[in-house]
C-alpha cells in the first residue's frame, strides 16, 4: 500500500495528557491511518520529522474569527501557529443568526461592519463556511447578543416573554443544524441588562441537544464570584456544561484572586459538567469601555472609527495631546478598541497552569493593531510557559490545545493523534517554538512551527502557506456532557 503521507521519526505528543514517544505516522484519505514503526512503508509526500514534535493540531476554543474565516479564508494568523480548528461565536456575539437594522451594536462590531453580517439563518452561516473552502476547520456557538440584536428594539432592558421564545426559535433552529450552543457577555451593555431568568429560558433549549453554554461572565472585576455562581446556576438549570470564558481577575483591586476563583470552579466541577479557557497574556483587548477606562494601568488603543491615526498609541497620551481627562478622551474616541494592561502575571499562571482550563486566543482579526494573542497565543503557551518557565511538562501544555478541548466541545475524532481520527497535525520544534508577535509589532508569525495539516493535506510548510484548503464546518455531534467525564 502506498499512503498519502508518511511523517517518519517523530515524537508523537498525541493530546492525552501523556508524555511523548518516538513513532512514524501514515495519513491516507485524510486520517491517520497508522501509528508505528513504518520503516518499510512508502507514501507520495514524505517528511523528515527528525525527532521534532508532532501534535494534533491546536484548537482554538475562544476566537472571533466568524467573518474572517469566509472572508479571508487562508487564516494565515492561525494556520501560522500549529492551529487547525477554531471555534467562533464567543461572548454573546456570532454572525449568525442576525438580522441588522442598521450597524452593528457593541461589540458585535468586533466581527466587522454591517456588511459581513448576511446570515440570517444559522444554516446560512454554515453553508457559507463551507462554499468559502476554509483553509481551517470551523465549529460555532449562537451569540445572546446576536439573537437579542434581532428581536428587541432596546438592548439595554431585559427581554419580553415573547421576545424570548423568538430567540428560543432561532436558537433551537441554529442547535438543529449543529451549532454548539449559547454563549453569553453579560459584562457589556448590550447583554448586561438580561436577567438571569432571561438567560435561563434561552438555555432550556440546550438541554435536548447536550449542548454547552459559554459565557463571558457578567463581571470580571470585583464581582467576579457572584457572577461565577450566575454562570454555574444557569448551566444547572440548562442541565448543561458551563464554559467561562478567558477567567481572569481583572482591575488591579482584583489582583491575587486566582486561587479564589479556581477554588468556586472546583467546587462547582464536583457536581456539574464546568471548564474554563484563558490566554496566556497579562492584557485583555476588546472595544474600548467607558467603565473600564482607568489611570491604574496603560490602555492601548487597537483602533478607532473618528480617529483611525491614534490606532497604537496609548490613551493616557491621547488625553495629554488633546488635554483632556483620559474618561472624556475615550469618549472622543468611541467607537473604538482597545488593549487594557489590567491583569496580574501571577494569576495568570495559575489559572493557565490549572486542570480545568483550556487555551483560546481571544484574538480579535478586524484589529488594525490587535493584541499579540492572534498570531502567537499557542505558541507562547509551548515555548514562554513549557519550556521557559516550566510552568507544565509540554505534553499537559498540548494536551490543553488539543484532546481537552476536542472533549469539552464534543470535536468527534480529532484533538489526538489515534489511528482513524482526523489527520490535523502541527510539526514543532520544542527547542525554538515560540511567540514573536509583542505589543509593539503583534503582527508576527511565530517561530518553530515547521508543518500544519488539516484533514490530511499539508497547508502550512517553513513558514509559508501554499494555499492548500481542506477546513471543513464541524457541526456539534451528540450530547457535550459526555466530553466532561
Amino acid at each position: 500500500m502506498t499512503y498519502d503521507t508518511l511523517i517518519r521519526n517523530a515524537l508523537i505528543i498525541d493530546g492525552s495528557n501523556t508524555p511523548g514517544y518516538p513513532a512514524d505516522v501514515a495519513i491516507l484519505n485524510g486520517r491517520i491511518e497508522r501509528i508505528g514503526d513504518l520503516h518499510d512503508a512508502r507514501a507520495i509526500e514524505e517528511i523528515e520529522a527528525a525527532g521534532r514534535v508532532l501534535a494534533p493540531g491546536f484548537i482554538d476554543v475562544h476566537t472571533h474569527d466568524d467573518t474572517v474565516v469566509i472572508r479571508q479564508p487562508q487564516m494565515l494568523p492561525k494556520l501560522s501557529q500549529g492551529v487547525t480548528t477554531v471555534i467562533v461565536g464567543n461572548c454573546g456575539i456570532s454572525a449568525s443568526p442576525v438580522s441588522l437594522r442598521g450597524d452593528p451594536p457593541d461589540p458585535m462590531n468586533l466581527l466587522g461592519t454591517a456588511a459581513a453580517f448576511v446570515y440570517p439563518r444559522f444554516s446560512d452561516y454554515r453553508a457559507a463556511v463551507e462554499a468559502a473552502n476554509t483553509t481551517l476547520n470551523v465549529a460555532a456557538l449562537v451569540g445572546h447578543t446576536a439573537l437579542r440584536s434581532n428581536h428587541l428594539d432596546d438592548l439595554y432592558r431585559t427581554a419580553t416573554d415573547a421576545e424570548i421564545s423568538a430567540m428560543r426559535e432561532q436558537l433551537r433552529d441554529s442547535l438543529e443544524v449543529g451549532a454548539l450552543g449559547l454563549s453569553t457577555g453579560l459584562a457589556y451593555a448590550s447583554a448586561f441588562s438580561a436577567s438571569t431568568d432571561e438567560v435561563m429560558q434561552l438555555t432550556e433549549e440546550l438541554t435536548a441537544f447536550g449542548a454547552v453554554y459559554t459565557t463571558h461572565l457578567r463581571s470580571e472585576f470585583e464581582p467576579v464570584l457572584e457572577a461565577m455562581d450566575e454562570a454555574f446556576r444557569i448551566g444547572r438549570h440548562a442541565q448543561s456544561p458551563v464554559i467561562i470564558s478567558h477567567l481572569k481577575c481583572a482591575g488591579a483591586g482584583n489582583w491575587g484572586r486566582s486561587p479564589q476563583l479556581l477554588a468556586s470552579l472546583e467546587h462547582a466541577a464536583k457536581t456539574h459538567p464546568v471548564a474554563c479557557d484563558c490566554y496566556p497574556y497579562a492584557a485583555s483587548s476588546s472595544t474600548l469601555d467607558l467603565k473600564q477606562v482607568t489611570d491604574a494601568h496603560r490602555i492601548t488603543i487597537t483602533w478607532s472609527t473618528p480617529h483611525p491615526e491614534m490606532g497604537g498609541r496609548d490613551l493616557m497620551d491621547i488625553a495629554a495631546e488633546w488635554g483632556t481627562a483620559l474618561l472624556e478622551a475615550a469618549r472622543r474616541l468611541q467607537p473604538a478598541g482597545a488593549v487594557y494592561y489590567g491583569m496580574d502575571e501571577a494569576d495568570v499562571r495559575s489559572i493557565l497552569a490549572h486542570p480545568l482550563s483550556m487555551i483560546g486566543s481571544d484574538g480579535l482579526p478586524e484589529d488594525p493593531f490587535p493584541h499579540p494573542r492572534l498570531w502567537g497565543a499557542f505558541p507562547r503557551v509551548l515555548g514562554h510557559f513549557s519550556r521557559d518557565v516550566g510552568l507544565f511538562p509540554l505534553h499537559t501544555a498540548v494536551h490543553k490545545m488539543t484532546g481537552l478541548s476536542a472533549a469539552r466541545f464534543g470535536l468527534k475524532e480529532r484533538g489526538e493523534i489515534r489511528e482513524g481520527y482526523w489527520a490535523d497535525l502541527v510539526l514543532f520544534d520544542p527547542a525554538t517554538i515560540r511567540d514573536v508577535a509583542d505589543f509593539n509589532d503583534p503582527q508576527r508569525a511565530a517561530q518553530g512551527i515547521d508543518g500544519v495539516w488539516i484533514n490530511g493535506a499539508l497547508s502550512y510548510r517553513d513558514g509559508q502557506a501554499n494555499g492548500r484548503r481542506e477546513g471543513r464546518f464541524l457541526a456539534r455531534e451528540g450530547d457535550l456532557r459526555k466530553g466532561f467525564h
